[in-house]
């Protein structure tokens, strides 16, 4: 077998591998190529993984599933009408068996109890930004840098209305601080920001080579009203599912935005989701270096994003159990990811 090692000098550990049968089955002779690996994000460059997938050669696939759970979604769950504590949230998370948590980065005075619950329940950490500049998400990545062990920054960039070359620019802007910080920046699909509107987004992709999206197309789902999946539509959707880095999981029936799937996901539109899920999994796998992580966040919001019972009075009487749907997205996540 030759093998064929896509090799990052400064960390040879890490390289991605790349394989195929020789016609000479004596000839197990390495053949290497240096080139820069991408070190925020852990990943092929795009026209080296189309080279060598014309060449026959496959990857190795020794990255690993990382599911972790949006602490916006923990905001009010309890047990017998008493919420839980910071920590038994922690516990609860733990015991659970997610591997992290997707947040907000700790204030200064509470970032040292995070660190150490963090690190007793064996938690892993990503923080979620709300950039509208070049200058909002340093500031921001100063203070990453600051507390420590996040894993990467999930990204909402709060302009709306800025569309074309000024939006191009600050992705570029935002790719160039992660490159030089060595911090992952994914940028979210997400109504109110930048990547509102499939179109435009779509086309941030086709012209920004390193724009790395975290998935959640239950916003798209919601603002195009789409309770069918049209043949255009899948096509403009999977176009962004070539740049999955993270996965928010959130179920849109195309009228809400946040749906009951079903204890067991017989929602007729959650085959969508797990559809796409698993296209983005895979994509991501085809250009992620060996010791890459691919995180799937439950991201369920709590009322108002919740459906209520009581709409006019308080919007607290949740018709759906935001955790047993999480733990479900969870063991589904991790189903599809067998799969690959």
């Amino acid at each position: 077998m030759r093998v064929f090692s896509m090799i990052d000098p400064s960390n040879l550990l890490h390289a991605p591998l790349y394989f195929k049968e020789d016609e000479d089955p004596n000839d197990n002779q390495a053949t290497m190529e240096v080139f820069e690996i991408n070190q925020s994000w852990r990943r092929i460059p795009q026209e080296q993984q189309q080279k060598f997938q014309s060449e026959g050669y496959s990857v190795v696939k020794d990255s690993r599933l990382e599911v972790q759970i949006s602490w916006w979604t923990m905001t009010g769950l309890g047990t017998e009408g008493r919420e839980w504590s910071l920590e038994e949230r922690f516990e609860q998370i733990s015991k659970a068996g997610f591997d992290g948590i997707n947040g907000f980065l700790p204030a200064p005075e509470e970032a040292a109890q995070w660190r150490e619950l963090l690190k007793q329940y064996h938690l892993s950490f990503s923080v979620n930004a709300y950039p509208t500049s070049i200058s909002d998400m340093a500031q921001f990545l100063e203070r990453v840098q600051t507390y420590g062990d996040v894993q990467f920054v999930n990204a909402q960039v709060l302009t709306p209305f800025l569309i074309d070359g000024p939006a191009e620019q600050l992705i570029r802007g935002i790719t160039k601080l992660s490159w030089e910080t060595g911090i992952p920046i994914f940028i979210e699909t997400h109504r109110g920001t930048f990547t509102q509107d499939l179109l435009r987004t779509v086309a941030y992709v086709e012209h920004v080579e390193d724009l790395q999206l975290t998935i959640d197309f239950s916003h798209y789902v919601v603002a195009g009203e789409m309770h069918t999946i049209t043949d255009e539509a899948e096509r403009l959707l999977q176009k962004l599912l070539t740049r999955t880095s993270c996965i928010h999981a959130r179920v849109s029936n195309g009228e809400q935005i946040q749906v009951d799937i079903g204890d067991a996901g017989q929602h007729p539109i959650f085959e969508h989701y797990k559809r796409w899920w698993h296209s983005g999994m895979r994509n991501w796998m085809k250009s992620a270096s060996r010791d890459a992580i691919f995180p799937f966040v439950c991201e369920l919001g709590p009322p108002s994003y919740a459906i209520t019972m009581n709409e006019f009075d308080g919007r607290h009487q949740e018709i759906s159990d935001r955790w047993k749907q999480s733990l479900l997205f969870a063991k589904v996540a991790r189903e599809l990811w067998q799969q690959l």
